[in-house]
């Protein structure tokens, strides 16, 4: 049986409070992470290109207010 087997079989045995706690301990932990990808992406230059399309896009006049 796999690590996320495992997980997944003892997720299912949580109760509803537990399961509550467990969500937001993961969304705070998944968010963290993505942030820390993004962070690291951003310093290895991987989001420069995008940056520029973006950039450009609003100097034409081709964005809008959100």
């Amino acid at each position: 049986m796999t690590k996320v087997q495992l997980l997944e079989r003892e997720i299912k045995k949580l109760d509803r409070a537990s399961l509550e706690t467990f969500r937001n301990w993961f969304r705070r932990y998944d968010s963290d992470a993505w942030d820390l990808q993004i962070q690291k992406d951003a310093r290895a230059g991987k989001l420069d290109e995008l940056s520029k399309e973006a950039l450009a896009a609003h100097k034409s006049g081709k964005t809008s207010a959100l």
